[in-house]
């Protein structure tokens, strides 16, 4: 059974990025809302160990904009390989899911 609602998760290396990105989404109804935060990524990339300050974005979606979010994501980040995962959200008080589904129509 598929989820109604999801929040997909990215990374970018600069605050303005993220930014761009949060507004866009919102803009373009992708998402309901983004939190913006920053945090430390320390991952493997190219051979080696790196460790980066980036900014996380949380995005809350309904399952109808998911593909459109990742799409988006994908063509409009500036990392080779931006990160997009989302994850099911599997309970949430029905007031806060109602005005998701209403801010992304």
């Amino acid at each position: 059974m598929a989820a109604d609602y999801y929040q997909v998760v990215t990374t970018t290396d600069s605050q303005d990025e993220a930014d761009r990105l949060a507004a866009a989404i919102v803009e373009q109804r992708l998402g309901a809302c983004v939190h913006v935060f920053p945090i430390t990524s320390v991952y493997r990339w190219e051979g080696g160990v790196a460790r980066d300050q980036e900014w996380r974005l949380a995005i809350k979606t309904p399952a109808g904009r998911l593909a459109d979010l990742k799409g988006y994501i994908e063509a409009d980040h500036s990392y080779d390989v931006p990160m997009v995962i989302a994850t099911e959200i599997v309970d949430g008080s029905e007031g806060y899911l109602s005005w998701v589904a209403d801010e992304t129509r």
